[in-house]
């Protein structure tokens, strides 16, 4: 199952970054056309596409590092250890209800469905994600909301 989740989520990203790769292009192209050349001081239509390209261009840097993050996720590390690691699929207990989560570096807040169950992908550097990390299974944890303190615990982990 997590490696179906992985795959899922990298093909997710790759899709992403097709579009933006697209984009960018198009958007680079738009910025540096003579034909949309500014007519006076005021028309900034070219400097604001540039503005947008540049920063579309780092977003495709991005997702090619998140992509190379997620395919290099020791899947098999995860499941040897009998503690939450990156690569674990988690079952937390939260207020009495069961939620499963997967810990990922990175694409934290995509929700999966894989054997039509849902699976929260968190990244370890989020709050839960971090707090969760080097945990057992029947371990409770606390994570600091802006509203209150949330209480969890690990039920099962794979």
């Amino acid at each position: 199952m997590k490696q179906k989740l992985l795959d899922e989520l990298i093909g997710k990203l790759k899709a992403e970054l097709i579009e933006l790769e697209s984009a960018a292009k198009a958007t680079k192209d738009f910025a540096t056309d003579q034909e949309f050349k500014a007519e006076s001081k005021y028309d900034t239509r070219s400097l604001e596409a540039s503005y947008l390209a540049s920063a579309e261009a780092k977003r495709v840097e991005d997702l090619k590092l998140e992509i190379q993050m997620l395919e290099e996720v020791d899947l098999k590390g995860s499941q040897e250890a009998d503690e939450v690691s990156i690569g674990s699929l988690v079952n937390l207990r939260h207020q009495n209800q069961d939620r499963c989560y997967f810990l990922i570096p990175t694409a934290g807040g995509t929700i999966l469905n894989v054997d039509n169950r849902p699976v929260l992908v968190v990244s370890v550097f989020s709050p839960l994600g971090a707090a969760a990390l080097g945990l057992k299974v029947g371990e409770e944890f606390e994570v600091e909301t802006p509203k209150n303190t949330r209480t969890y615990q690990v039920i099962s982990l794979s």
